[in-house]
């Protein structure tokens, strides 16, 4: 997906997203038939995707403590 398009989406959509992404990342980072390159190349996108699932994490609990208000 493109970052352009993300914010129109729910941010428990955008978790979801970012969690796959992240878990496919690990297992590349983690294959060793894959170069190094690609290897790391991974790790760094893995560890993106966590950063984005923490604050897709955060920007659902803000918009479910708003609805309860």
């Amino acid at each position: 997906m493109r970052a352009s398009s993300m914010p129109l989406l729910p941010p428990r959509v955008l978790r979801a997203v970012s969690t796959g992404s992240k878990e496919a990342n690990k297992e590349v980072a983690k294959d060793g038939n894959a170069d190094v390159t690609t290897r790391l190349s991974a790790a760094k996108d893995a560890v993106g995707d966590k950063v984005d699932e923490q604050k897709h994490n955060t920007s659902a609990d803000v918009h479910k403590e708003a609805a309860k208000h």
